[in-house]
């Protein structure tokens, strides 16, 4: 059932204490929450619900929270901790008296999101809007932009063979016992010093004990893939139950490292691609490529990101920018003039290809273009502070859909991250300014 509007009573109480009376009600998050329209997100969010059942929780609680998260890089469960504590976040999320207690449970973040889904971009648009009307932003700002991809990882561990191998033993056991499905052997404390001994031989560079290992690995997973398999042969719940943790466990069984074609990456995250960069620090990385759209121009507040989404199965760069340019355009209502982007995406298929630059470009490049062209590479640190400030850098959500609203979620703190830099400073701008009028008054009227 929709949640209930947020209402706030305006008066005291004798056993609790206001947050508007022991906090700066100039914070720069007491403006924020000012700023934001509420009312218009629980409207757009309101087709997600049916007309029956019990009220969910308020809207502003629930965004309040996964703002707050990404704008400081919390967690879940340290986003909760850190509320109870901080009168600032819940006069944020709405409260009017001080709690002492989290008023509801931690999972209902991962609840929230999964119903959001698409919905999470109008979290971005509120964030635009939001840096437009405070001055952060303007709207000639938005008709030049940058774009650009990066690896956005998943939280998994290098992949090699026989930590594989060991993941998939581990992972059958434990759906085994989940089910209750006995097995005639496990495995497991022989499959754990194999893994072990076949890491230290490889990096003892003993290659031929290291693949006996390997190969002890395999086998094990072989006997465990098939007394499984006679265990639920007949039943339809358990065949159902165990038909992709198995498929996965025979895909890694049967998987070379130097093979071409698709391989998996993760046994509990099968959506994990091997995407090189080019980068000497990191050659491989494992996650999905994610695009982002950045201002090209220096905004008051900064640069601001655009738009931001996920792009499975690792395209060239140059077929996803005609999606992202139209993108782009829907989500900030300004149509593109110019676009700048590196030469991966040569050869691109936009709909206006005289109107994107690619950086070494030389025809047709002079004057404001040349200027603009040199600031391509500005998209770079905003990605770099979205990944160090943010959660970009690691994600630790489920699926395809936890990496898209990860990527969305962490351009939405990097925005909302300038916006509070820019509130700090104007408010810093309006004490200076009184600080100084009043030193003129005090000169000009001496005290005797």
């Amino acid at each position: 059932m929709r949640p209930k509007r947020h209402e706030t009573t305006g008066s005291g109480d004798l056993f609790r204490a206001r947050l508007d009376q022991i906090i700066n009600m100039k914070h720069e998050l007491v403006g924020l929450a000012g700023k934001i329209d509420w009312q218009w997100i629980d409207r757009e969010i309101a087709p997600l619900y049916s007309e029956n059942g019990r009220p969910g929780i308020e809207t502003c609680f629930v965004i309040g929270l996964l703002l707050l998260k990404h704008i400081y890089k919390l967690s879940d469960e340290s986003v909760c901790e850190r509320w109870v504590c901080d009168p600032y976040f819940q006069y944020f999320t709405g409260e009017e008296f001080f709690q002492h207690a989290f008023p509801h449970e931690r999972s209902d973040l991962s609840h929230w999101r999964k119903r959001l889904g698409s919905k999470l971009e109008l979290l971005l648009a509120e964030s635009l809007r939001v840096a437009n009307e405070v001055g952060a932003l303007r709207t000639q700002d938005l008709a030049r932009v940058n774009v650009d991809t990066t690896v956005q990882p998943k939280n998994v561990t290098f992949p090699t063979d026989a930590k594989l191998l060991h993941a998939a033993i581990r992972g059958l056991n434990a759906l085994a016992k989940k089910h209750a499905v006995k097995l005639r052997q496990s495995y497991l404390r022989v499959a754990k010093r194999a893994a072990m001994m076949a890491g230290r031989y490889s990096h003892a560079k003993q290659f031929k004990r290291h693949h006996r290992c390997l190969r002890f690995l395999r086998t094990r997973l072989g006997r465990l893939v098939r007394d499984i398999s006679r265990k639920i042969r007949g039943r339809d719940d358990l065949e159902a139950a165990f038909a992709s943790p198995l498929s996965r466990a025979i895909q890694i069984r049967s998987q070379r490292q130097r093979q071409r074609g698709w391989k998996l990456y993760s046994f509990h995250a099968p959506e994990v691609e091997c995407i090189g960069k080019g980068k000497a620090s990191a050659p491989y990385e494992f996650g999905v490529k994610a695009s982002f759209v950045s201002t090209n121009g220096q905004a008051p507040g900064g640069q601001f990101v655009l738009h931001a989404t996920t792009l499975p199965g690792n395209p060239y760069d140059g077929h996803t920018l005609p999606t992202v340019l139209e993108a782009t355009q829907q989500l900030t209502g300004r149509e593109i003039e110019r676009a700048y982007a590196d030469k991966g995406y040569r050869g691109h298929h936009a709909p206006n290809p005289h109107r994107v630059f690619i950086s070494g470009q030389k025809r047709g490049v002079f004057g404001t273009i040349k200027r603009e062209l040199k600031r391509r590479s500005a998209i770079e640190p905003v990605i770099g502070h979205m990944k160090s400030e943010g959660h970009l850098g690691r994600c630790y959500l489920k699926g395809r859909a936890g990496d898209a609203a990860n990527a969305i979620l962490s351009a939405v703190g990097h925005n909302l991250r300038r916006v509070l830099a820019w509130l700090r400073k104007f408010l810093r701008l309006i004490l200076v300014a009184l600080l100084a009028a009043f030193a003129v008054q005090s000169a000009l009227n001496p005290a005797f």
